[in-house]
């Protein structure tokens, strides 16, 4: 399972999403968690998982991947679907009676309908760490959020805590994974026996875990004290970021999705 985890990579590439400005992806994410939000029937979500598989082609990320990604949350996403069969009621009789529960037609439909909502919000989410170095996007969110130092809000030190932490996310499941399988070696027994158990198990791998996380941590604030960083006061950027019509077309296109899923919820209700 943790080798599913996908948080936080990013994949090089240079295909039309690849070289988009950094502060449009976010500002273009935004907007497509905001159509899925606003997608009130089947017809609007199908028209944005429409869309989203068309930036995915576009981008050159494989769909084997995009489904990887869905492997960590799955968990949440049967939690999701099966509250809303449940507790979901409808006015017509119920499809399936069973002691307490009561299974209504309106409850399918709504479980299904959350279902692929979050499904495609997941999917959508991974695409802007997949296309998009750390460096690139800690200079996207501390230019977005510029006008906050005019409040005095530490906002590079926000953006460069934010970027190393998701950075760190695939280093530390790495970690985990070694620590796991070293005490696998030793006879631990990880996958095996009630929750409990599984709890107490878990403690060999954790304090090694934290203890390696700390190590790193020191080694970082170590190296950049040497590269004489003191914070992004008076620093210049490598890559200056550039808006470019491709930006433009991208968040214009976005936008008649969100018209056309509002027009959808106005005719079909």
């Amino acid at each position: 399972m943790l080798n599913d985890i996908t948080i936080g990579q990013f994949f090089p590439g240079n295909s039309v999403i690849h070289r988009m400005d950094s502060r449009f992806k976010i500002v273009l994410e935004i907007l497509i968690v905001v159509i899925l939000f606003v997608a009130q029937n089947f017809w609007g979500l199908g028209i944005s998982c429409a869309f989203i598989l068309m930036i995915y082609a576009a981008s050159g990320i494989s769909f084997r991947l995009m489904l990887k990604s869905l492997k960590p949350v799955l968990p949440i996403i049967i939690f999701t679907a099966v509250l809303n069969l449940l507790f979901v009621k409808g006015t017509d009789a119920p499809l399936v009676s069973f002691w307490v529960i009561n299974i209504y037609e309106k409850g399918i439909i709504t479980s299904a309908f959350m279902l692929l909502r979050i499904v495609v919000l997941r999917i959508a989410m991974s695409l802007l760490t997949y296309t998009t170095s750390p460096i690139v996007l800690t200079d996207a969110i501390e230019s977005l959020m510029k006008p906050l130092k005019k409040v005095k809000f530490p906002v590079h030190e926000l953006a460069m805590m934010m970027t190393i932490a998701l950075r760190f996310i695939p280093t530390l499941i790495e970690e985990t994974n070694k620590i796991m399988m070293a005490q696998k070696a030793r006879g631990a027994s990880l996958d095996t026996g009630g929750l409990i158990k599984r709890a107490r198990a878990m403690v060999p791998i954790l304090i090694p875990l934290f203890i390696s996380a700390f190590k790193r941590a020191n080694e970082l604030a170590t190296a950049m004290e040497c590269r004489c960083y003191r914070g992004g006061e008076g620093r210049t950027k490598l890559r200056v970021l550039k808006a470019t019509r491709l930006d433009l077309y991208g968040t214009g296109l976005t936008l008649c999705v969100l018209g056309i899923v509002i027009i959808n919820n106005i005719v079909f209700g």
